[in-house]
């Protein structure tokens, strides 16, 4: 018998959050996918159909299903099918390239993938699959053995579905793999329940809420929107954007009450002039997978004055860690915030002790959002996920230690500094690349900017600066530099102005998950990985 569910009682699997929100939102949007809309009954609905032409074509519990897709309702219906036949899912980025994509299809060893024609094609013309089955969205009889069509999906409706624990593995996201190849982030049901539970919290989400996905599924912040929409009741308006200026036509067009970017898309979206209405009904906006430059958070400020900010940070290993409540923002806006509900931060030196106000030191995040660890990698997994120090947590209680070095206020305030493997060390000093990238950003000369260490016989490193011109005719590059360099002379120790400025009128290098990367383009500059 299925299990009836009320507002007030909360699911514990993944896809219980499509019954649930059937069972007591049935006739509310859940999904826009452009002309198509499903209510809350009808996606549950799909999910089970789907579900059960899953288990027909032989997918037992722990079997992992990719979903390599770019945003539609059948990106959505395959995903929560997916935990709903008892498999575990793997959203692939649907800007990875076909060899990228072989990678994580055999390093996941999944049996079942679902993608489209077009998708599908140039995955064969790269290589044999590793799946055993395929679906596709788009064909009605393909035939090739091993391939089914969506619409054919079919199966006993009345074989019961497994059962799982939340304690269970529910799916696995891959890293963007800036300094190797992608590996897979292991994440039970409790971990993503808890963290849609946690953000829904302190973002106020509720049933009336429009929430634009602009982010990949395929990223924890992107997938989150899914989450905490369907648990409150909400609806999700997915978005393939061409340019920046479909976000604000989508904004406007669909009342959107909610908007979370990372930082250079919202550096897009300042320059550009805002349609009327595109704010009329946002009520807040989030910034995650980086700090957001203060100009530019001044600039979201002015446009949408009655939008509350929320800026945050977080890392697939453990979904989210912090958030900047809105009444900070103007306070302290360089802060990534304090602790989100439910979770437990701290700043520890090397020899786990705790960090005095102010010294730098790792964050080290400890929950029930501390994923399971790396999939097939327990070598990796010891390095990242450790037992805590004794004085700290539970016997035996493991903690998610991130890498990046931050710091923390008197008041409880945190402050990131850098990445570990980030870090620019020249002249027998260690430099925050975000830092040096405030300051240049502050200047107002440039759209977008990444500041990195480059080997020098003198320096160890010298600090070089990547930058896109804020203002493109008329460019005169020396002059550009000239006036970069000499601001950030003024406000700057001697040791931390960037030797020079390398100009691009294209875009700067960023991973699949939209986030601007320094390890890419210090590759591609002669300056390794």
């Amino acid at each position: 018998m299925p299990p009836v569910f009320t507002a007030a009682l909360p699911p514990a699997l993944l896809h219980e959050l499509c019954e649930r929100a059937a069972q007591v939102w049935p006739t509310r949007p859940a999904l826009v996918d452009g002309e198509r809309t499903l209510d809350h009954a009808a996606l549950h609905a799909q999910v089970q159909r789907v579900a059960i032409g899953f288990r027909a074509l032989g997918v037992q519990p722990g079997d992992r299903v990719a979903v390599w897709l770019d945003k539609r309702l059948e990106t959505v219906i395959a995903s929560f099918a997916a935990t709903a036949c008892g498999g575990v899912l793997v959203p692939v980025n649907p800007v990875l390239k076909p060899a990228q994509v072989h990678h994580v299809l055999a390093d996941a060893g999944a049996r079942l993938l679902v993608t489209s024609t077009g998708r599908h094609a140039a995955l064969l013309d790269a290589g044999a699959l590793p799946c055993e089955h395929v679906v596709l969205t788009d064909a009605d009889t393909p035939q090739q053995a091993g391939v089914q069509a969506w619409n054919r999906l079919d199966g006993d409706a009345d074989a019961p579905l497994p059962r799982r624990l939340d304690t269970d593995l529910a799916a696995i996201f891959y890293t963007s793999g800036s300094t190797g190849r992608p590996k897979g982030v292991m994440l039970s049901h409790r971990n993503l329940l808890a963290g849609a539970a946690s953000v829904a919290r302190y973002l106020g989400n509720r049933e009336d809420d429009r929430l634009l996905a602009v982010l990949p599924l395929s990223f924890d912040a992107g997938f989150s929107q899914l989450t905490t929409a369907f648990l409150v009741g909400a609806c999700v308006v997915l978005l393939n954007h061409l340019v920046p200026r479909d976000v604000l036509g989508a904004m406007a067009r669909e009342r959107i009450t909610g908007l979370t970017a990372v930082p250079p898309l919202y550096q897009q979206l300042v320059a550009l002039e805002w349609p009327a209405g595109a704010t009329s009904a946002l009520r807040y906006w989030a910034n995650t997978g980086g700090r957001m430059p203060l100009p530019t958070l001044q600039q979201l400020r002015a446009l949408a004055p009655a939008a509350s900010p929320f800026l945050m940070y977080g890392l697939t290993e453990a979904f989210r860690s912090t958030y900047l409540p809105p009444d900070e923002a103007d306070r302290r806006p360089d802060s990534i915030g304090r602790a989100i509900p439910n979770a437990d931060i701290r700043v520890l030196r090397e020899d786990g002790s705790e960090c005095a106000v102010d010294e730098p030191g790792e964050l080290v995040h400890r929950g029930p959002l501390v994923a399971m660890g790396y999939w097939q990698r327990p070598e990796e997994t010891a390095m990242r996920f450790r037992e805590l120090p004794a004085w700290l947590g539970e016997p035996g209680e493991r903690a998610v230690f991130s890498g990046d070095t931050v710091r923390r206020d008197a008041e409880g305030y945190l402050y990131f500094v850098s990445r570990r493997d980030e870090m620019i060390k020249t002249s027998g000093y260690r430099v925050s690349p975000t830092e040096v990238e405030e300051v240049v950003h502050a200047s107002g000369l440039v759209a977008e900017a990444i500041a990195v260490g480059m080997d020098h016989s003198q320096w160890g490193q010298a600090i070089h600066v990547a930058a896109v011109p804020r203002v493109r005719d008329p460019f005169v590059e020396a002059e550009a530099s000239a006036g970069l360099l000499a601001f950030c002379r003024e406000r700057l120790p001697a040791y931390m102005v960037p030797l020079c400025v390398h100009w691009s009128l294209a875009p700067l290098p960023r991973n699949p998950n939209g986030k601007l990367d320094r390890l890419a383009w210090r590759a591609q500059h002669g300056g390794g990985s």
